[in-house]
Protein backbone atom coordinates (compact mmCIF):
# COMPACT_ATOMS: atom_id res chain seq x y z
CA UNK A 1 0.00 0.00 0.00
CA UNK A 2 1.47 3.56 -0.73
CA UNK A 3 2.00 5.69 1.83
CA UNK A 4 0.75 9.69 1.82
CA UNK A 5 4.09 10.78 1.40
CA UNK A 6 4.55 8.44 -1.67
CA UNK A 7 1.18 10.03 -3.42
CA UNK A 8 2.02 13.45 -2.50
CA UNK A 9 6.29 13.76 -2.15
CA UNK A 10 7.40 17.55 -1.32
CA UNK A 11 6.75 19.64 -4.11
CA UNK A 12 9.83 21.79 -3.34
CA UNK A 13 12.93 21.79 -0.85
CA UNK A 14 11.26 24.39 1.40
CA UNK A 15 10.50 23.10 4.70
CA UNK A 16 7.23 25.24 6.29
CA UNK A 17 9.49 26.40 9.44
CA UNK A 18 7.24 25.88 11.71
CA UNK A 19 3.66 23.77 12.30
CA UNK A 20 1.02 25.05 10.35
CA UNK A 21 -3.03 24.33 10.49
CA UNK A 22 -5.73 25.22 8.23
CA UNK A 23 -8.69 26.16 10.53
CA UNK A 24 -12.53 25.30 9.90
CA UNK A 25 -15.34 26.85 11.75
CA UNK A 26 -18.39 24.86 10.48
CA UNK A 27 -21.83 25.66 11.75
CA UNK A 28 -23.20 23.15 13.81
CA UNK A 29 -26.77 24.39 13.56
CA UNK A 30 -26.91 22.89 10.51
CA UNK A 31 -26.83 19.29 11.20
CA UNK A 32 -30.03 19.60 13.37
CA UNK A 33 -33.47 20.44 12.75
CA UNK A 34 -34.97 22.74 11.05
CA UNK A 35 -31.89 22.43 8.92
CA UNK A 36 -31.03 18.91 9.52
CA UNK A 37 -28.34 19.27 6.66
CA UNK A 38 -26.90 15.63 5.74
CA UNK A 39 -23.08 14.94 6.90
CA UNK A 40 -22.13 15.35 2.93
CA UNK A 41 -23.30 18.42 2.47
CA UNK A 42 -21.90 19.82 5.35
CA UNK A 43 -18.47 18.38 4.50
CA UNK A 44 -18.77 20.18 1.17
CA UNK A 45 -19.26 23.44 2.85
CA UNK A 46 -16.01 22.50 4.93
CA UNK A 47 -14.20 22.01 1.41
CA UNK A 48 -15.52 24.86 -0.55
CA UNK A 49 -14.65 27.26 2.47
CA UNK A 50 -11.19 25.90 2.88
CA UNK A 51 -9.99 25.75 -0.94
CA UNK A 52 -11.32 29.01 -1.42
CA UNK A 53 -9.14 30.28 1.76
CA UNK A 54 -6.03 28.37 0.12
CA UNK A 55 -6.78 29.99 -3.18
CA UNK A 56 -7.65 33.75 -1.65
CA UNK A 57 -4.45 33.96 0.07
CA UNK A 58 -2.20 31.45 -2.13
CA UNK A 59 0.69 34.08 -2.39
CA UNK A 60 1.61 34.11 0.99
CA UNK A 61 4.66 32.59 2.86
CA UNK A 62 2.34 30.50 5.18
CA UNK A 63 -0.10 29.13 2.61
CA UNK A 64 3.40 28.35 -0.15
CA UNK A 65 5.05 26.85 2.79
CA UNK A 66 1.66 24.59 3.37
CA UNK A 67 1.05 23.47 0.53
CA UNK A 68 4.76 22.68 -0.49
CA UNK A 69 4.54 18.62 2.05
CA UNK A 70 0.75 17.91 0.88
CA UNK A 71 1.45 14.81 3.14
CA UNK A 72 1.34 17.02 6.48
CA UNK A 73 -1.26 19.39 5.49
CA UNK A 74 -2.81 19.63 9.29
CA UNK A 75 -6.76 20.79 9.43
CA UNK A 76 -8.57 21.16 12.43
CA UNK A 77 -12.63 21.89 12.25
CA UNK A 78 -14.34 24.13 14.88
CA UNK A 79 -18.45 23.86 15.73
CA UNK A 80 -20.03 27.40 15.71
CA UNK A 81 -23.33 26.93 17.33
CA UNK A 82 -25.00 29.10 14.90
CA UNK A 83 -24.85 31.63 12.11
CA UNK A 84 -24.66 34.21 14.71
CA UNK A 85 -21.41 32.98 16.30
CA UNK A 86 -20.08 32.29 13.57
CA UNK A 87 -20.61 35.96 12.15
CA UNK A 88 -19.23 37.06 15.32
CA UNK A 89 -16.04 35.23 14.70
CA UNK A 90 -15.93 36.85 11.24
CA UNK A 91 -15.90 39.95 12.38
CA UNK A 92 -13.32 39.41 15.43
CA UNK A 93 -11.06 38.11 12.53
CA UNK A 94 -11.45 41.14 10.26
CA UNK A 95 -10.44 43.43 13.66
CA UNK A 96 -7.48 41.36 14.48
CA UNK A 97 -6.29 41.09 10.93
CA UNK A 98 -6.84 37.46 10.50
CA UNK A 99 -7.14 36.21 6.93
CA UNK A 100 -10.11 34.28 6.36
CA UNK A 101 -12.58 33.19 3.97
CA UNK A 102 -16.55 33.38 4.89
CA UNK A 103 -18.30 30.76 2.22
CA UNK A 104 -21.79 31.21 1.85
CA UNK A 105 -23.77 28.79 0.57
CA UNK A 106 -25.91 29.72 -2.76
CA UNK A 107 -28.24 30.95 -4.38
CA UNK A 108 -29.38 31.03 -0.63
CA UNK A 109 -26.47 33.14 0.78
CA UNK A 110 -26.35 31.08 3.47
CA UNK A 111 -23.18 31.76 5.72
CA UNK A 112 -21.97 28.03 6.17
CA UNK A 113 -18.27 27.96 6.95
CA UNK A 114 -15.41 30.33 8.18
CA UNK A 115 -11.82 28.54 6.75
CA UNK A 116 -8.29 31.14 7.74
CA UNK A 117 -5.51 30.52 5.51
CA UNK A 118 -2.73 28.50 7.14
CA UNK A 119 -1.31 29.87 10.83
CA UNK A 120 0.68 28.54 13.15
CA UNK A 121 -1.51 27.81 16.41
CA UNK A 122 -0.29 30.03 18.34
CA UNK A 123 -1.30 32.90 15.85
CA UNK A 124 -4.79 32.25 15.77
CA UNK A 125 -5.38 30.53 19.22
CA UNK A 126 -7.22 33.16 21.24
CA UNK A 127 -9.70 33.98 18.33
CA UNK A 128 -10.84 30.31 18.30
CA UNK A 129 -10.66 29.33 21.61
CA UNK A 130 -14.52 29.29 22.69
CA UNK A 131 -14.64 26.91 19.62
CA UNK A 132 -14.95 23.15 19.77
CA UNK A 133 -14.29 20.31 17.88
CA UNK A 134 -16.93 19.71 15.35
CA UNK A 135 -18.70 16.39 16.24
Amino acid sequence: MLGITTLFPPVGKMAAPQSLVQYLVLRGDLARAPFSWPLGALVAQGCHAAIAALHAHRDHPNTEAYLQDLGNMRKVVLEAPDEAALMALAETLKQNNIDYMLWLEQPENIATCIALRPYSKGEVNPHLRKFKLLK
